[in-house]
């Protein structure tokens, strides 16, 4: 079979070890995974009611438009139902968005590093790839600009970014938006909005009725702790979306998220309560990176990326001997560090212990 010849030059997405996986290969009992970014205490309990009470439907297909997901989560932002779209996480509406909109002769712009999914689809579908280096782990939102032309379709904005965990502020982003053409359409991916706590940071929902190129991504696979049933949204301007249904895989999203996400949205203080315990986590790393003299950076997100003077291979497989997932920087293009997702207190405890160890042990040597 002779497949599209871009596709020579990528490859399949590598997910990180599983829990199971690293106990068979070094033998352990006990491993701690904080290399996904998934919520450490969970999802809500109402979850779990939700997805119990639909024990004997599996047999029926689910509802195509999420007709009740979509009134639910219209209330919650605070925009028309026909501004939405839903997808199969966010990779899907990513997805979507590239399908429809990318082909030979078209170009995005991204910074870099930043989530690799939008690179990945932009050569699935021939476009061109300008990537933007990060200025002190930010978006350099004025040289994005200048990478945009007539050809541009989608511009990405990772907000907060991953795998840096900085953030975009609102005066910033509105300079981008007044210059940006009006036919580009400017995604900004707010994949972790829930753990942002800045107060400049930006709220993108009132901007869309002024920006009609904007579009918006969240997501129930982080702070709402339902990544396992994948289920993500797009808001935008209401034709735009209308069009981009055509690329949407009908009964793309299944009815046991459906009903998850519903309840999800209706815990606020299991969200308001993982919200206080990432920034208290936060807290513990950066103590840790002060009193080490590391470098880090302040994180919106409920993970952290930060340097302990060796490659983040290295660090990699030495935390996972002693039982600890993190994800390397080195498959992230930022070989010398390592990117940990901010668990429980216990567990953030835990592994800074080893991490203290591994530094005080570097500096004797």
């Amino acid at each position: 079979m002779k497949m599209k010849e871009q596709l020579l030059s990528l490859k399949a997405y590598t997910p990180g070890k599983s829990i199971d996986e690293v106990k068979r290969q070094y033998g352990l009992t006990k491993i701690t995974k904080l290399a996904s970014n998934e919520n450490p205490f969970g999802c809500s309990p109402k979850v779990m009611e939700a997805v119990a009470s639909l024990t004997g439907q599996y047999a029926l297909y689910p509802d195509g438009g999420a007709f009740a997901l979509r009134m639910k989560v219209a209330e919650h932002v605070g925009v028309n139902q026909e501004q939405l779209i839903f997808g199969s996480g966010l990779d899907e509406v990513i997805q979507m968005l590239s399908r429809a909109l990318l082909s030979p002769g078209t170009n995005v712009v991204m910074a870099t590093p930043t989530f690799p999914q939008y690179r990945h689809h932009a050569v699935i579908e021939n476009a061109d790839v300008r990537e933007v280096p990060l200025k002190n782990g930010c978006h350099d939102l004025e040289g994005m600009l200048e990478q945009v032309d007539e050809n541009t379709r989608i511009v990405w904005i990772c907000n907060p970014n991953n795998p840096t965990g900085t953030y975009v502020h609102d005066e910033e982003l509105n300079r981008f938006l007044e210059r940006v053409p009006s036919t580009t359409l400017v995604v900004m991916d707010e994949a972790y909005y829930e753990y942002a706590t800045a107060e400049d940071y930006p709220q993108t929902i009132p901007l869309l009725q002024r920006y009609e190129n904007l579009m918006v991504l969240r997501t129930f696979s982080k702070a709402y702790g339902i990544a396992a049933l994948r289920i993500g949204y797009g808001i935008g301007n209401a034709s735009f979306i209308q069009q981009l249904e055509v690329a949407r895989l009908p009964f793309n999203t299944s009815a046991l998220a459906q009903a998850a996400a519903i309840a999800a949205l209706e815990d606020k203080e299991f969200i308001e309560s993982c919200v206080k315990e990432n920034e208290s986590g936060l807290q513990q790393y950066y103590q840790f990176c002060a009193k080490h003299d590391l470098a880090y950076y302040p994180s919106q997100a409920n993970f952290i990326f930060m340097e302990l003077g060796r490659t983040g291979d290295e660090i990699f497989i030495e935390l996972l001997k002693k039982g600890y997932i993190v994800r390397s920087g080195g498959g992230l293009g930022l070989p010398n560090g390592i990117r940990v997702t901010i668990g429980n207190k216990k567990e953030n405890e835990e592994i800074l212990a080893v991490l203290t160890e591994m530094v005080s042990n570097k500096i004797e040597s």
